[in-house]
């Protein structure tokens, strides 16, 4: 069987599933996931301690300097920067689903997916939403450390309002990290790859600092940056100020990145030889 009949046969298959079929193919392998994170725990130390030591390191090592700047001190500088530190996680655990899709590649695993009579979008969607169980559950360390480091939730509905909007944009992040987990040849390719994309994103970002005393050449590209619209949003969310404009710009970049790379993603992986 040639690789363009191959290709027919499986988008038939797909077809002919249903809705439900799909959903329950779905919960089959977010199942199998989870199970499979109970037998490996330590692939949770991420989760686990990047909040811990992200939050300590900014706010004791920075904190008082910024936290000065911005009129503060470091209890200023703690409402800064714990908003825009849940818009970090959603870009920086988002890594994670391309580097295990890629390690899946490898070991067999999805030959093993694709010889079964399942819809192959389920693959994908199911990592996709333990992935998202990863990054709430991180969200959670972050807000228990925030809270010991003296962040004040000034609006709870604003906090669930803050960490739906970054799961959104992070679902929109994790197709494209799912792509280069299918394109890319090894865990260790797609690593050094999202390096290259998280480092500038997240720097080049209001997340960490405010972006006024930046050059002028690069608040340009912060302005354009969704990680700032996020921060930004969160942080009006969580403490107060405007969210409308930054609200709707992150949610138009996740409808974007979304509708172009989720497609892209689904036939790099029914197409995969």
């Amino acid at each position: 069987m040639s690789a363009a009949t191959a290709t027919a046969t499986t988008v038939d298959a797909d077809a002919r599933i249903p809705l439900r079929g799909h959903l329950r193919h779905t919960g089959a392998l977010v199942r199998r996931n989870l199970l499979w994170i109970r037998q490996d725990p330590e692939s949770m130390f991420d989760a686990i301690l990047m909040p811990v030591v992200f939050t300590l390191l900014f706010v004791y090592v920075f904190g008082g300097s910024i936290g000065q700047a911005l009129g503060g001190g470091q209890d200023g500088y703690v409402q800064y920067v714990i908003p825009g530190m849940i818009a970090m996680m959603s870009m920086t655990l988002s890594q994670g689903v391309g580097t295990g899709f890629s390690q899946d590649f490898n070991s067999g695993v999805m030959d093993r997916f694709r010889s079964l009579p399942i819809g192959r979008g389920s693959v994908l969607f199911a990592k996709i939403s333990v992935e998202l169980l990863r990054m709430l559950f991180a969200t959670t360390v972050l807000m228990i450390v925030a809270v010991l480091v003296g962040f004040d939730i000034h609006h709870w509905g604003g906090l669930f309002a803050a960490v739906g909007l970054s799961a959104v944009f992070a679902s929109s992040i994790m197709w494209v990290f799912l792509t280069l987990g299918v394109i890319l040849k090894n865990a260790q390719s797609v690593q050094a790859m999202g390096f290259l994309v998280l480092f500038p994103l997240q720097f080049g970002s209001s997340i960490f600092a405010p972006t006024n005393s930046m050059p002028g050449w690069l608040q340009h590209f912060t302005d354009y940056n969704p990680l700032s619209t996020l921060a930004d949003a969160a942080r009006g969310l969580m403490v107060g100020g405007p969210v409308a404009h930054d609200l709707w710009v992150t949610l138009g970049w996740s409808a974007a990145i979304t509708a172009v790379a989720a497609p892209y993603a689904i036939h790099k992986f029914r197409t995969k030889n």
